[in-house]
């Protein structure tokens, strides 16, 4: 790898910016993508690399490429420093996902709750823009609480988040849905909502329901074909 390749692949890590490090087969000829001037077959396949998450070798015209993908981490931004939370982060953090603990009530938003978590006491709107939601991060409100629960939600739809999940029965979802069409929001959008939030496994535990959130989580991540969500 030239120092000048190098350095733009650091670079592009440290700005949290999707790129393929393509490796020509067996010359060792190397390219980084996005590249303007790459041909069309491979950036084609240095985007799939990246939509996967998978590195690999791939046969194109011009002959064996290795891809080597490297994406920003995925993020979950739970909001709502609940029991259900509690559940939550360890088993996100074991799937090797950036968490973010959003609550503004200190008492339960703590160190002490949370060990070894990122957490943000502003108002779940305020930390919304903040972290500025993109494609690979997800947003789960877990509080029931509109004052909470609502803000937050209005700005994830307002950002590229991929998931974005809501605790609650189908009732209150419905009337969250109201709120959310009465911010300007319409049905293409709140459609992006998955509410209630997981799958349908009869959770009724803290640990099961977090269970269920993270296996919708996985299902869309992986493009799987769902069935009914929890609820």
């Amino acid at each position: 790898m030239t120092p000048a390749l190098f350095a733009a692949l650091i670079a592009a890590r440290a700005a949290k910016q999707p790129v393929v490090l393509a490796t020509r087969l067996p010359t060792g000829a190397q390219l980084l993508l996005p590249d303007p001037a790459a041909p069309a077959d491979l950036a084609e396949a240095a985007c799939d690399a990246l939509r996967d998450d998978r590195s690999g070798t791939v046969t194109l015209a011009g002959g064996d490429w290795f891809l080597r993908a490297y994406n920003p981490p995925l993020r979950l931004v739970v909001v709502g420093a609940v029991h259900i939370a509690q559940a939550l982060v360890p088993m996100a953090a074991q799937l090797g996902l950036a968490v973010v603990v959003v609550d503004p009530r200190r008492a339960f938003a703590s160190a002490e709750r949370f060990p070894n978590v990122t957490i943000s006491t502003d108002w779940p709107d305020e930390a919304i823009d903040a972290l500025a939601p993109d494609a690979r991060t997800a947003v789960v409100t877990l509080t029931h609480d509109p004052k909470l629960d609502d803000p937050a939600l209005d700005r994830a739809l307002r950002s590229a988040a991929f998931y974005i999940g809501a605790l609650g029965s189908r009732r209150s979802h419905a009337a969250r849905l109201g709120r959310l069409r009465a911010l300007g929001h319409d049905e293409t959008a709140l459609a992006r909502i998955r509410g209630p939030v997981g799958l349908d496994i009869a959770a009724v535990t803290a640990p099961e329901i977090a269970l269920a959130v993270l296996a919708e989580f996985v299902a869309v991540r992986r493009g799987a074909r769902l069935g009914v969500r929890a609820g």
